[in-house]
């Protein structure tokens, strides 16, 4: 059982640190804090239509 708690965490942090991460670059490109936080949403809007549509 501690090894799904720990799979959990993990998977909570990689989601937060990939749109963190997508914000930070594309504030530092566009320097615009709007385009950010649109990246940071769109970018796992993707990662949703890739997995359904295939390709993975």
């Amino acid at each position: 059982m501690g090894q799904l708690i720990y799979k959990e965490s993990v998977v909570k942090s990689g989601i937060g640190f990939g749109s963190a991460l997508a914000m930070v670059i594309s504030f530092s490109v566009n320097q615009s804090i709007l385009w950010a936080m649109i990246h940071g949403v769109l970018g796992w809007v993707y990662v949703v239509y890739r997995a359904l549509v295939g390709g993975y």
